[in-house]
């Protein structure tokens, strides 16, 4: 057990080793592999069973999202495809158009390059092959920071796609001063496997260099996926169980599993509606250890069975499924029309957190 202060708050993380539910003051976040619990109150008391540096860095873990919870955290993830995203988040003029609109998730895409196309060679906000931006990664993350620390209610995730290793190694120093402050949701993505189909030329995110730098960063929520080729002439394709095999071989290898790191698994929509088993079969051997999702993506133009991609989402659940696609193919899938109820931030948010406590968790029972 592990009591945590805040300043005008106290919770206490109750973390048994054979229960499944999420709760806040009794009220369910998301039914999966384990639950924790928070209550209130109780006097800070130092575990002899915790290192005690285990229990600052779970204090702070959950006191910031304590913090950023604004009572939004007793809202049932329910339906995570009603997370709206703005995508390609690459200029000064995107960046304040999607802080300005009405979205959730702020994703964009990070090369080394130079700032409007002169001096230093640096992170910078642009998508292969184009290396030159109005906007820097330092700057991004701090604009971002600014708009949420004035809209309270209105705050906005961040998505960082690092297009290859170099960029991530060379982004770390910005990371490092950047995420410790967030009391939002932060995901880091790469695709770190070779993945469908044949004669994909995007050479994957080295995934040890990856993971070891992400083990810095026990929030985020780690987003890991194939690279892949697809487009409006393709019908067959799909992610083999042989490239699953090869994601979860990383995930085990580099000790993912150890951090209890919520990892989301990014699949293009029109290869993912086919391959339905393969997806199922690595989600539930990654649930064993990690919190894990699928987010379906899909590029404009790309061919899409939008019968069986329904059918997927659909077999995983509304509250397993994130969903970054064209406006047009939401539209297609019909899915907010179900009767589920709509999320939105508050699923964002309820499973940032079960990222916390399931870290928290994971290296409790490490210390046992």
């Amino acid at each position: 057990m592990e009591n945590v202060n805040s300043a005008n708050r106290q919770f206490q993380i109750v973390l048994p080793k054979a229960h499944s539910v999420v709760k806040i003051n009794g009220t369910a976040l998301n039914a999966s592999v384990n639950y924790y619990e928070l209550t209130a109150p109780q006097p800070l008391q130092p575990s002899a069973s915790i290192d005690i540096v285990l229990q600052e860095q779970a204090q702070h873990a959950i006191v910031d999202m304590a913090r950023f919870d604004k009572g939004k955290l007793i809202a049932k993830a329910a339906n995570l495809t009603s997370i709206r995203w703005a995508h390609a988040v690459n200029s000064q003029q995107l960046l304040a158009e999607a802080l300005g609109g009405d979205i959730d998730m702020i994703e964009a895409d990070i090369v080394l390059g130079q700032l409007n196309g002169e001096g230093l060679v640096l992170p910078v906000m642009a998508h292969p092959p184009a290396n030159t931006s109005d906007l820097t990664l330092k700057d991004f993350l701090n604009q971002i920071k600014a708009h949420n620390e004035v809209h309270e209610g209105a705050e906005k995730g961040v998505k960082l796609d690092f297009k290859s290793i170099e960029v991530f190694e060379g982004s770390l120093g910005i990371l490092d001063e950047s995420i410790p402050k967030m009391t939002y949701p932060i995901w880091i993505n790469a695709d770190i496997i070779s993945g469908p189909v044949e004669q994909n030329s995007s050479v994957p995110v080295d995934p040890p260099a990856f993971f070891a730098g992400c083990m810095r960063y026990k929030q985020a929520v780690l987003s890991i996926g194939w690279t892949t080729n697809w487009g409006a002439n393709y019908r067959e394709g799909e992610y083999t169980q042989a490239q699953c095999d090869a994601m979860l071989q990383a995930i085990n290898d580099n000790n993912v599993t150890s951090t209890g790191q919520v990892i989301t698994f990014p699949v293009r929509a029109g290869i993912a509606a086919n391959s339905g088993t393969q997806l199922h079969n690595l989600v539930s051997a990654v649930n064993a250890t990690n919190e894990c999702t699928l987010t379906i993506w899909s590029s404009n133009g790309d061919y899409v069975n939008v019968a069986e991609l329904r059918k997927l989402i659909f077999s995983f659940g509304l509250d397993r499924v994130y969903l970054d696609v064209p406006e047009e193919l939401s539209s297609q899938l019909d899915l907010h029309k179900t009767g589920n109820g709509a999320g939105t931030f508050n699923s964002l948010v309820s499973f940032s957190f079960i990222s916390l406590c399931f870290w928290a968790f994971s290296s409790w029972l490490k210390s046992e």
